[in-house]
């Protein structure tokens, strides 16, 4: 099995899903996922991307050999990040709404 068969298989074992369950969301057969995983077939990048958005994962982190708790700090960061902007973009909201209540209170008078 190759590294990338092996981060495969490892990321379907986390989220508790049998080949056939990936390979229905991929919509392959499950031979060919089998395939996929234990390194006996080469993924084109149409599929990798597909495995990546599968998983959550950016295409760059599924391909990465580098140590998987680096890649759980990165995904970290990133979760972090997303939270902040989530954050950050309902406060442009209450801004936004605060603005319009405003205009229309100066234009009623």
């Amino acid at each position: 099995m190759n590294t990338l068969g092996k981060k495969i298989r490892l990321l379907r074992h986390q989220r508790g899903w049998s080949q056939e369950d990936v390979a229905k969301r991929l919509d392959i057969s499950i031979p060919a996922f089998s395939k996929i995983e234990t390194g006996i077939t080469d993924v084109n990048l149409s599929r990798l991307n597909q495995i990546a958005n599968l998983f959550e994962l950016s295409l760059v982190l599924l391909l990465s050999d580098s140590d998987s708790e680096e890649n759980k700090g990165v995904q970290q960061e990133m979760k972090e990040l997303g939270d902040r902007l989530q954050t950050r973009e309902l406060e442009v909201i209450d801004l936004q709404k605060k603005v319009i209540d405003l205009y229309e209170q100066l234009h009623k008078k």
